[in-house]
């Protein structure tokens, strides 16, 4: 195809999708990105205009710009630390968690000046394709001293070979599928522009459960870290948000454990585990001043990451048809697997 006419293709069809429903400049996006784009399926959007279907998950068109780039230049180090995770499923919690076990030693739990109270977790733990590499950048990430801590959303299958055969340790979390859409729809509604009309409840649902959300299917994205998690313990640690929320402390001197730093008898006595717990509880995280403010993410306002934190709270919106038919989709998706869900509190 001429080049000429590849340009007319891209140019017309992002004026004919130019609308961002969160004001995302398309403009931004490499040639490259644009003429990828024309090859992909697409889908409208939840928070943009479409989504796109690449290598089998669908996202945004600035973070299918974002993977390339971290796909194309990210060196990975054995002693890399990588959080995954599904979107709105508990993941700046894990940040959290992650960035106070394995700096424990280098800031003082009680401290008044410790990097959480200051900091919110998206900046102690920077997402690769909404952080380090969005927006055209290429970090120099060489200088960060070991052990590095990084973010992901994206599927397993998706990642770097390079990742997948060095020794980095991975650590997944996920939610029921029920409150990751109650969760997923209340946010990307709030991020919504006040001139184009809210995401419906029952088409946003339709969307879900054909896997047409940020980084989904939901089921393929759970499937990939879990099967690899139980081909090599040692590198993915798989997480459920609900096992954690019923005892963290447990689940405190797991994660420390699998990231090669497990707590002293020391440590233990003194409380330092529980100490942890509480720094980043909910509570304490949601009213801290740079939780309640200002932004961590582009077009996020860090105020709109904590919400209710509960299980079970999909019961205050999901119908009966709906609870059936989500039902029916895990099962069909999920049963067999080993991956279940305690879907009530």
């Amino acid at each position: 195809m001429p080049a000429s006419t590849t340009t007319s293709m891209v140019l017309n069809h992002f004026t004919k999708n130019q609308a961002n429903d969160n004001g995302e400049d398309l403009e931004r996006l490499t040639n490259e990105c644009k003429e990828l784009l024309l090859s992909l399926p697409r889908e409208k959007g939840w928070r943009t205009a479409c989504l796109y279907k690449y290598k089998g998950f669908w996202c945004q068109p600035k973070e299918i710009q974002a993977i390339i780039s971290f796909q194309k230049h990210f060196e990975p180090r054995d002693t890399d630390v990588i959080l995954a995770s599904i979107p709105k499923s508990g993941t700046t919690w894990l940040k959290a968690l992650s960035f106070a076990i394995l700096n424990r030693k280098k800031f003082a739990i009680s401290s008044n000046d410790h990097p959480l109270l200051v900091s919110n977790p998206h900046d102690l733990a920077p997402f690769f394709e909404y952080k380090l590499y969005a927006d055209k950048q290429v970090p120099d990430l060489s200088k960060l001293p070991d052990p590095r801590l990084f973010a992901t959303h994206i599927p397993f299958a998706s990642l770097q070979d390079s990742i997948k055969k060095s020794n980095c340790r991975i650590i997944y979390i996920c939610r029921n599928p029920f409150d990751t859409f109650i969760s997923s729809w209340t946010f990307s509604n709030k991020l919504r522009s006040e001139t184009v009309p809210p995401l419906l409840l029952e088409e946003t649902f339709k969307m879900y459960c054909e896997g047409v959300v940020g980084f989904g299917p939901f089921w393929d994205h759970m499937l990939g870290y879990w099967k690899e998690s139980l081909e090599r313990q040692d590198k993915v640690l798989f997480l459920k948000y609900e096992d954690m929320k019923a005892d963290v402390t447990f689940y405190l001197k797991k994660i420390a454990k699998f990231l090669g730093c497990p707590f002293s008898m020391e440590e233990e006595k003194e409380g330092v585990v529980e100490k942890i717990a509480s720094l980043c509880s909910f509570e304490k995280m949601k009213n801290l001043e740079v939780n309640k403010s200002g932004r961590s993410i582009t077009n996020f306002e860090n105020k709109h990451l904590f919400r209710k934190a509960e299980v079970g709270d999909w019961v205050n919106y999901l119908s009966p048809s709906m609870m059936k038919q989500l039902s029916q989709l895990i099962e069909e998706k999920l049963g067999g697997s080993g991956i279940e869900f305690k879907v009530f509190p």
